[in-house]
């Protein structure tokens, strides 16, 4: 594991604290920003139970929480570059801690609970946003042998966190039963709890000074800073279609029962994911970056024809699988890119490639619903789908995720533009 340090400077402390500290805070800061965006879903069936909630409902929180993370992600880019990293890290994994907090006594504090549920997501979800702003930044500004390599390794442990909450979560509520949620809400704000007092102590490397940061205005027409917002979104979209609907899809239309749909689908598309990035993060150096993310985004087109189309459920596991490694460069590689592109810019640039993400990734799986709703209901395509002994729900899931491989395929003619914008500046 020596190596993955890539030879961090070991002079630079605050007290005895080193880089190395300061990525190991980071990679935790990802397993809460996990735990922020895929904890409540995994609890939607025990609180639609407890509190009679409708599905608009419980799609609502999701929906608050990225539109909060977004705003998080534009609002605090000047102030962090004014004020700094730390004081805005120990707020965000303060934020998390209170609305994990909040969310769990919601029934003991109001008479109709959805609306703690709220502002509980509310605040946790800003915490995660000033993450998600953050974290990225932080570990680009470390001296490293190889930027890309570490951002991979960083994005890694979202995966991680993604497939550890999925798991132990549903371990928990079988455990101990679903009436249990709040408690199992508490032991998640452990984590960020203890890493809010860590990033109260690690050091930060130096970014761009502000007399020397370039604005957002001065590259707001930039060609390539846009196909990289569009290439994000994309990608985003990429990642969270497939983890997000594997599971629903599994159980629907290949008919998989549902607790092995989520752990052959969700937690082994986060696991595939992760292994993707680490393997990146250990590797990456040796090979170009955009030629990777460009194989990456043809596997994933052809991952998704595959899942939407094979009659074989061992060939669709495998797909949605091998989809997980494919993706799992498209949202931090588009970071490292950038940030060689544009080295004095500020936190604004990530700031909104952070929030092209996550339109993207809360507009493409919404949008894969809303086709699987319009193709299920279309009589012409239920009638393409009897000739496969398929039901309306199964062909419309299958349908959807025809459609959904754009993503990946218009992922594809970003980079391509991308590496050709670059080859031309070198030029």
């Amino acid at each position: 594991m020596g190596a993955l340090w890539y030879n961090l400077p070991v002079d630079m402390t605050a007290g005895r604290m080193t880089y190395k500290m300061t990525l190991k805070a980071s990679y935790l800061g990802f397993l809460v920003q996990a735990t922020v965006v895929n904890l409540t879903p995994v609890l939607f069936i025990p609180l639609r139970e407890q509190f009679s909630l409708s599905f608009s409902q419980l799609g609502l929180l999701v929906l608050i929480n990225f539109i909060t993370q977004v705003t998080c992600d534009i609002a605090f880019s000047h102030a962090v570059d004014k004020h700094g990293y730390r004081v805005f890290l120990v707020s965000a994994h303060a934020a998390v801690v209170a609305g994990l907090g909040f969310f769990a006594a919601s029934p003991l504090i109001f008479t109709n609970p959805y609306v703690g549920f709220v502002i509980g997501t509310i605040t946790f979800s800003a915490g995660g946003g000033l993450l998600e702003l953050l974290l990225s930044p932080t570990v680009d500004a470390i001296p490293s042998d190889s930027k890309s390599a570490s951002m991979s390794l960083l994005h890694s442990f979202y995966a991680w966190g993604q497939a550890g909450v999925v798991i132990i979560t549903t371990l928990l509520i079988l455990f101990f039963g679903r009436n249990s949620w709040q408690y199992i809400m508490l032991v998640w704000a452990i984590p960020p709890a203890l890493n809010m007092f860590l990033f109260s102590k690690v050091p930060f490397a130096p970014r761009v000074s502000e007399h020397e940061r370039e604005g957002f205005l001065k590259h707001i027409a930039n060609g390539f800073f846009i196909a990289a917002m569009i290439a994000i979104a994309l990608g985003a979209a990429s990642e969270l279609v497939m983890s997000q609907w594997s599971s629903a899809f599994m159980e629907k239309a290949m008919m998989i029962p549902k607790a092995v749909g989520d752990i052959s689908g969700m937690a082994v598309f986060a696991m595939m994911l992760g292994l993707g990035r680490l393997l990146h993060g250990k590797f990456g150096k040796r090979f170009n970056l955009y030629n990777l993310m460009i194989i990456g985004t043809i596997v994933a087109f052809l991952c998704y024809l595959i899942v939407a189309v094979s009659p074989s459920n061992v060939v669709s596991l495998a797909a949605c699988g091998v989809c997980g490694i494919a993706v799992s460069l498209l949202w931090p590689g588009t970071l490292v890119l950038s940030s060689k592109k544009f080295p004095m810019a500020g936190t604004w640039l990530f700031a909104f490639l952070a929030a092209a993400g996550d339109i993207g990734a809360s507009i493409g799986p919404w949008a894969t619903g809303v086709i699987t709703d319009i193709a299920s209901q279309n009589n012409f395509i239920a009638a393409f789908g009897r000739t496969f002994g398929l039901e309306r729900v199964q062909i419309g899931m299958r349908f959807s995720i025809l459609v959904s491989a754009v993503f990946p395929l218009g992922a594809l003619l970003c980079f391509l533009y991308m590496k050709r914008l670059s080859k031309t500046t070198k030029k």
